[in-house]
């Protein structure tokens, strides 16, 4: 005779399970059982005593094993949010962190809220970053490139379930699909882990190229800091996320390729996160 499991009983053990690769295990196992039986997370505070059935049991016990394999949530749910928006996300696009939010407040800040200028968001992803500026400057045109066309396929997917039509997406490398146009603000969270980081093994289910960029982790934020200064208009603003440590590596990088009034902003954790630079192509120094 099959043992008869309840909801409090498999919350417990999925949460037990999951400290080992959680540090929001019971979150997660919430949200992990609440999909199994397709009931919302209310419904497992309401009802604990409910037993669950075989099937249910098998549902739950395929998508804890993809999380204790390392898969995000994300993945397994398909959802994330960012910026208030509920993004479709899957394994051809990097997960949204939050911190990542801090790269659009501070765009924000410089745009006024009636402008209608040209914005840039290079290796757009889910497309957080660009449907978030698209959606709070509903007057500006905002290009997002990627150079993975299933990145672009899911960010264009975001913005027909958003509703947001002041977005285009392109693809291509960089600044390439782009030539010859220019740009008020570009902003990008570019790949930014070195090569070599331990911490890939723990983000292995995210696309690599998305992550890593070269023995120091530079090498994206290189090719931004010289590309962009061919389509940044005159006195435009660049916004770069980066590790927590690359800072004033970053700084120097900006620096040697002309760009100016160089600040860094902490994230809420107080991590230096996100840079910005002005280009003055008229402008001696």
């Amino acid at each position: 005779m099959t043992e008869q499991v309840s909801i409090e009983k498999a919350l417990n053990d999925a949460t037990t399970q999951l400290r080992a690769v959680s540090e929001s295990a019971r979150l997660d196992a919430e949200l992990l059982l609440a999909r199994s039986i397709d009931v919302p997370r209310s419904y497992l505070f309401a009802h604990p005593g409910d037993t669950l059935d075989a099937a249910a049991l098998d549902r739950l016990g395929q998508t804890l094993g993809r999380r204790l394999a390392g898969e995000p949530m994300a993945y397994i749910t398909g959802i994330k949010e960012f910026w208030s928006m509920e993004l479709i996300v899957s394994p051809a696009t990097l997960v949204p962190r939050p911190e990542t939010e801090l790269l659009v407040e501070i765009a924000l800040r410089d745009i006024p809220r009636k402008a209608d200028w040209p914005l840039l968001d290079l290796g757009t992803g889910s497309g957080a970053i660009a449907l978030a500026l698209a959606r709070e400057r509903q007057l500006c045109s905002v290009t997002a490139v990627d150079v993975s066309q299933d990145a672009l396929a899911v960010a264009r997917e975001n913005a027909n379930r958003l509703m947001i039509s002041n977005v285009e997406f392109l693809a291509g490398d960089w600044t390439s699909p782009v030539a010859g146009r220019t740009f008020k603000v570009i902003v990008s969270n570019p790949p930014y882990v070195a090569s070599g980081d331990k911490a890939l093994e723990r983000l292995r289910a995210e696309p690599l190229a998305a992550l890593a960029a070269g023995t120091d982790g530079l090498d994206s934020i290189r090719i931004l800091a010289r590309d962009c200064t061919a389509i940044i208009d005159d006195g435009g603003m660049l916004l770069l996320e980066h590790g927590a440590e690359q800072q004033d590596q970053v700084a120097r990088i900006l620096l040697s390729y002309g760009w100016q009034h160089i600040q860094c902003y902490d994230d809420y954790s107080g991590h230096p996160r996100v840079s910005s630079a002005i280009f003055r192509s008229s402008e001696t120094t």
